[in-house]
Formats: structure tokens, sequence, C-alpha cells
């Protein structure tokens, strides 16, 4: 038997458009940063969440939505700053990143803000970057 069939037969396929009961808590996987682009100071962090609709809604009320909703927020180096993401794309891009260690959190939080699961991922570019 093909072993991706076979994984993907394991997981349990859970409708997004009606309520979910005894829902389980988030997950979130965060892969490194794609090494080829590090050199150029862009940094691309693929993600992926489980148990979670990321969409654009707030407020007290959404937290009672089921399927379960929230989005993240991602800091970078310590900042006392942060910003949600609420996109779609999977992937966390980072611009014009200067050379040296760095650190990026990114939280799964409900529409409040509260934290469900988070991660930290370091990484290091390159003092040189690469000549495009």
């Amino acid at each position: 038997m093909n072993p991706l069939i076979k994984t993907h037969a394991a997981v349990a396929a859970q409708s997004t458009v009606v309520p979910i009961e005894n829902e389980p808590a988030p997950k979130l996987f965060v892969e490194p940063p794609l090494p080829d682009p590090l050199a150029g100071g862009v940094v691309y962090i693929p993600y992926r969440v489980e148990n979670l609709r990321i969409l654009p809604v707030g407020g007290s009320a959404a937290r009672s939505v089921s399927p379960r909703l929230g989005h993240l927020h991602v800091t970078v180096d310590d900042l006392p700053w942060a910003w949600a993401d609420y996109g779609q794309s999977n992937t966390i891009i980072l611009v014009g990143m200067p050379g040296g260690q760095h650190q990026v959190l990114i939280e799964v939080v409900d529409p409040e803000g509260n934290v469900f699961t988070k991660q930290t991922m370091t990484f290091h570019i390159s003092d040189k970057k690469a000549q495009p």
C-alpha cells in the first residue's frame, strides 16, 4: 500500500461547516526557514495549523464559533511589537533582514488574542548577502 495513502487514511476528516463537539486543541507545526533565500536576507518560514481556521474575525463572540477560529501573532527578535497574520498562505515572509542571528516567535491565538500554542524559530543570516 502507498504510505501516503495510509497516512492520509489515518487522519480523521473534520467538516469546516458544522460545529465540532469537544474540539481538539489547536496545533502549530513550523518548518525551518527555506535555506536558499536566507543568503539574500529573505526569510520564508513554512507553517501549518491544525484544529483552527485562520480568518480575519475578532471579538468575544467569535470565541464560541465552531469549528474554532483564530489567527497568528508574529514577533521578530523580541521587539516590543508584533503583527497579526490572517492569511492563508501557510508561509511567513520577512524581507530585508540584516545579517546575524534572529528569532521569530509564532503564536496561534483565539479571536481575542489569547495564546493557544506557540513556537520559536531561530536562524542565522550571513552578513554577506548573495548578489543577484
